[in-house]
């Protein structure tokens, strides 16, 4: 049962604290940053406690930022104030105990029990059945246009404490500041707050429960939904139910450019996209959009016109490389990282070249690789551009591959393989769930 005695008590309150605390972030309006929040709560925590009692608590306005997106536009982000990021974080806590476990099994996002590549592996699973057609359906600007009056209207049918659905109101209306101005908040959920992610499950949740009552097999992922049928014939008829039960029913608007009917070799989740191994078995691979995006990024942080040292550049490289390889590790990539990796370490010879500015500097750093006199001069005193330089024989023998390791560089297909090895053993001795 969600109550606000449960809300607010003590310890929700300093677990809410911790998460905020370790989560950090940016400050709200009030520019109170996340490391004083303890020393705040152990301070105030039962005047907060007694605000919220007697409904004189009042949320700040959220802290408009936009980001820019992969695909072009900008997504809008609600910042709180930490203060507000507690509280909401200690209603999400609450409200998970109590949803969770009547969520639907195939619905992935923000939960902790399942993950991103649960939803793949579902996928392929559902593709490799024989449902390879898939319907993919975009929800646009979702976060922010969850209509109010139904979602308050869909928690009220589970919630009794009424103090609980006025703590939950007076987030959604607590309104942002954008270039000083407060704007009064109509609809949505802004993204950016811990409250948003089980508040946009338990709206989707309806949608979910539509989608087996027609008997359909569906991965979701937050508002990034596929469903898996046997035919075009089926799919065109999905699209088009699904699509109308939705704007008639949650009063969202279905992105009718980005949605549609898709084959596998088209088909794409949450970065991934899917191809036909041998035997036929559909298996996953990098999206083209993320292979481009963890490329730009290489190209950005190698660039010759960035200077700095290269233990730095290294060691930034790594942090992108690392994070990318643990999410995308899943997929088949071996031909395409081992390009990369000829394509990366071409990059970082250029740098190095760029870095030796003086005829004297090439030549010596030459020789300290092993070159020997008459080449240093020559290739020293070369007036070749660099990125031609980088790919010349006398840098790929002597600014080689295991040279840029011992300054911290590790190639992709290396990390690639060693993320392989490790989900293989987690696979052989974690219990297996059932196939939905």
């Amino acid at each position: 049962m969600v109550t606000l005695e449960n809300i607010i008590n003590e310890r929700n309150l300093l677990r809410a604290c911790e998460q905020v605390m370790r989560n950090d972030g940016a400050a709200g309006i009030d520019g109170m940053a996340a490391k004083d929040l303890y020393p705040y709560l152990v301070q105030h925590w039962q005047d907060l406690q007694k605000e919220i009692k007697e409904e004189r608590y009042r949320p700040k306005a959220v802290r408009r930022v936009e980001i820019p997106k992969p695909n072009g536009g900008s997504r809008q982000l609600g910042i709180p104030t930490v203060i507000d990021r507690m509280v909401q974080q200690s209603i999400a806590q609450e409200l998970d105990k109590y949803y969770d476990a009547k969520f639907s099994e195939t619905s992935y996002g923000f939960r902790k029990s399942r993950s991103t590549h649960d939803a793949l592996e579902q996928a392929l699973t559902y593709l490799n059945s024989g449902l390879s057609y898939i319907v993919e359906i975009d929800l646009e600007k979702f976060f922010d246009r969850v209509n109010h009056d139904r979602l308050m209207s869909r928690l009220s049918q589970d919630i009794a404490d009424k103090g609980v659905l006025r703590l939950i109101r007076s987030y959604l209306n607590s309104g942002s500041m954008e270039n000083g101005l407060r704007r009064r908040t109509e609809e949505g959920t802004p993204q950016g707050g811990p409250l948003s992610p089980i508040l946009s499950n338990i709206v989707l949740d309806e949608l979910d429960k539509e989608l087996e009552k027609r008997g359909l097999r569906y991965v979701r992922y937050a508002d990034d939904i596929s469903i898996f049928v046997g035919s075009q014939r089926a799919a065109e008829r999905v699209l088009s139910g699904i699509s109308e039960w939705i704007e008639r029913k949650l009063k969202l608007r279905v992105n009718r450019e980005k949605s549609g009917i898709r084959r596998p070799g088209g088909g794409q989740l949450l970065g991934f996209g899917f191809w036909h191994g041998k035997g036929g078995e559909i298996r996953s691979r990098v999206n083209d959009k993320s292979y481009e995006r963890l490329k730009g990024k290489i190209r950005k942080l190698t660039s010759r016109s960035w200077s700095m040292s290269m233990d730095d550049r290294i060691g930034k490289l790594m942090q992108i490389t690392r994070g990318w390889i643990n999410y995308f590790g899943h997929a088949d990539a071996k031909k395409m990282l081992r390009a990369l990796d000829r394509w990366t370490q071409a990059r970082l010879r250029m740098c190095i070249w760029k870095g030796w500015k003086r005829v004297k500097t090439r030549i010596a750093g030459l020789r300290k690789l092993g070159v020997n006199r008459n080449e240093a001069y020559l290739w020293g005193n070369t007036r070749k551009g660099y990125w031609r330089i980088a790919h010349s024989p006398i840098l790929q023998r002597s600014i080689t591959c295991e040279r840029l390791k011992q300054k911290g560089y590790i190639p992709l297909m290396e990390l690639y393989t060693h993320r392989r090895q490790t989900l293989m053993n987690r696979r052989d001795t974690r219990p297996v769930r059932p196939v939905v």
